[in-house]
């Protein structure tokens, strides 16, 4: 080992200036908390973090991450906060705006308040293990943000760069909400089938391909050595887990523990609906979208957003509409275009977290029982020789005699959602035939090979 760092350190008067903006109170919290961890880094500056109970170990990760780039951890939130205008300037006030009209601040707390003790503790700790980096590196200057609060994971819970929201055309919108003329409904540049794909490549080998006479995972074998952080996480409590983390987040997205080995590609699994309301403007200037015969209100809301121009914080304010579908994110031929997609943060983060203390394929598939996971399909191995793959996780049962690669008609329950389909109705394979299983963000019926693949018959054209 290169060098190794034992946290509980106490302030020195040098940090004082700085740690002006966290209570004394804070300070020896997270010095007594600081006690329990320990980080060590190898040749190659991985970090090791270990500590007492998980929390304890997320409070290291944190501040391991922040070690290694705070910039890139700050930034993901000022993303997901949808402040980017404020340091980026006007052109990101529309990005901004699409953040906030999907999930804000607001909802986080109140999600945060109401969250599990289990979770709410690796919150805290999330928080505590970035703030008392800050608190003792006086030098580092943040862009924006010099206090992270606990629910600001809720904000960015999937492991995913950019996850659904970030498919939104930011152009449509902004033509909606600046009152710019649109045209006819257009398939998003995302959704373009001539497009060269991007994103992760991974592959399992069975046990009877394996020189070892053991299942293996590979991992994002093309990827750059700075896109991720690399890092392992231990505590007394049984957590052990080693692989990559989104700048930012608290658990391991991609990587492996002592039974089994998990990896996510992007995924093409349609999670997430546009629909098309017919509104009416009424005489006292407020919108109705017709439903099942009947005239709803459309919900309007004030969105204020900051942005910087000249040296300068200014600020516009956006009065910003939703059906029961979703936010109203554009307008086609007329009639406005909501969006409804996974809107359940608490579970996503309890997914991402819980699977990296899976023990064997079905607890794993236990966890994704959560239906948590709207973006990624998973490649999966296992100390046991087990191999798997499943196409998304969060998939909405609809109903049949529609075209849900386009818009669909919003004015009566006939296209709403039926629930969700359980994690058996997913597109999967388990323990093909070939011994092998490949996926690098592509179509699910040629993950095992021809003869091993799931059927395209075998399930609904969505």
């Amino acid at each position: 080992m290169r060098s190794a760092l034992l946290f509980g350190l106490l302030f020195c008067a040098a940090h004082a200036a700085h740690a002006q903006a966290f209570t004394p109170a804070e300070i020896l919290r997270w010095n007594q908390q600081a006690q329990q961890v320990r980080i060590v880094r190898d040749t190659w500056g991985i970090a090791h973090v270990s500590g007492t109970t998980d929390a304890d170990a997320v409070f290291g990760l944190l501040y391991a991450q922040c070690e290694d780039d705070f910039a890139r951890v700050e930034d993901n939130y000022i993303e997901v906060l949808g402040r980017r205008a404020e340091v980026e300037g006007e052109t990101a006030l529309y990005a901004d705006l699409r953040q906030r009209l999907f999930m804000d601040s607001t909802r986080a707390i109140a999600i945060y308040q109401q969250s599990p003790p289990a979770i709410k503790q690796l919150l805290d700790a999330f928080a505590a293990g970035t703030n008392y980096y800050l608190a003792t590196h006086p030098t580092v200057q943040p862009r924006l943000l010099r206090r992270f609060q606990p629910w600001l994971p809720l904000l960015f819970s999937e492991g995913s760069i950019g996850g659904n929201i970030s498919v939104v055309p930011v152009d449509r919108l902004k033509a909606f909400y600046s009152q710019q003329k649109s045209g006819a409904w257009q398939r998003p540049d995302f959704e373009q089938f001539d497009r060269e794909p991007v994103g992760s490549n991974g592959f399992a080998i069975a046990p009877g391909k394996s020189a070892s006479g053991h299942a293996l995972l590979l991992i994002n074998p093309h990827t750059s050595f700075y896109f991720r952080s690399e890092m392992q996480m231990t505590s007394a409590a049984g957590l052990n887990a080693y692989g990559a983390v989104t700048w930012g987040q608290f658990f391991i997205y991609q990587g492996f523990n002592e039974h089994c080995g998990w990896m996510h590609t992007s995924s093409a699994a349609d999670s997430m609906d546009e629909y098309l309301e017919t509104i009416t403007k009424q005489p006292d200037g407020s919108y109705t979208y017709l439903y099942n015969g009947l005239q709803k209100p459309v919900q309007s809301a004030e969105i204020s957003i900051a942005y910087r121009k000249d040296g300068q914080l200014l600020r516009r304010t956006f009065t910003t509409y939703r059906t029961e579908h979703g936010p109203v994110v554009g307008e086609a031929n007329g009639q406005w275009l909501t969006v409804k997609m996974m809107d359940n943060p608490l579970a996503a983060l309890q997914q991402s977290y819980l699977r990296t203390k899976a023990t064997d394929y079905a607890s794993f598939q236990q966890v994704m029982e959560l239906e948590g996971n709207a973006s990624n399909n998973t490649v999966f191995a296992d100390k046991n020789g087990t191999i798997a793959y499943w196409h998304g996780n969060f998939m909405p049962h609809r109903p049949a005699g529609y075209d849900w690669s386009r818009p669909v008609p919003g004015r009566s329950d006939s296209t709403a959602w039926l629930g969700l389909h359980p994690v058996s109705e997913l597109v999967q394979v388990k323990n093909p035939a070939s011994g092998f299983i490949q996926n690098c963000n592509s179509t699910p019926f040629t993950v095992a090979g021809p003869a091993a693949s799931p059927a395209r018959a075998n399930y609904p054209a969505y």
